[in-house]
């Protein structure tokens, strides 16, 4: 806290808060997640912009975050796919700790939280959300299920955290979409 590398936030509650001091929590600063390698920002907001301008708007861009998240991805779904259902959750979040991400899953009352405390492309989706809605859509399709991103670090969140619900039956792609990238708070 003192290098301004972490802050203390209050833990969010849901329902009636107990007895005792209010829970703390500790999330990285933009200053805790700059001493991650992402020195290539600029360079890829200039590029996005410049697609955005040139080869067909947003719908340009968020073509290229969804062809990006599919390339990426391969990992992503041999991890899942070697994993018994009730742990494919938890292989994602390993897989994707493996690319960075320092992903983690628990699980909640009716379903499951993947959770990414950091993101190397956090500065890039602050400006082009679309890399977090073809994240979010990728999900949903690798697991299965619909999913809800409930908050970003992108929006201001101190973690990405998607919601897995349990035994939820199959959705289409644009179902995450909706929520996708925003926080609905």
């Amino acid at each position: 806290m003192a290098e301004n590398v972490v802050e203390a936030r209050e833990k969010r509650v849901y329902g009636n808060r107990g007895r005792g001091r209010p829970a703390k929590v500790f999330a990285l600063t933009d200053c805790g997640r700059d001493a991650f390698d992402q020195s290539y920002d600029s360079l890829a907001v200039e590029a996005l912009r410049w697609i955005e301008r040139n080869a067909g708007g947003e719908e340009a861009v968020a073509a290229f975050a969804r062809d990006r998240i599919e390339s990426q991805g391969s990992a992503y779904r041999e991890a899942v796919e070697a994993a018994e259902p009730a742990r494919r959750t938890e292989a994602l979040a390993r897989a994707l700790t493996a690319d960075g991400y320092a992903a983690t899953a628990r699980n909640a009352p009716v379903g499951q939280q993947l959770c990414q405390h950091h993101c190397p492309v956090a500065h890039v989706a602050e400006q082009y959300p679309q890399l977090c809605e073809a994240e979010t859509e990728f999900f949903s399709r690798l697991l299965g299920t619909h999913v809800q991103r409930l908050a970003t670090i992108a929006h201001g969140d101190g973690v990405c955290t998607t919601f897995i619900p349990h035994g939820a039956p199959q959705t289409t792609e644009s179902a995450s979409a909706r929520t996708a990238g925003r926080n609905p708070a």
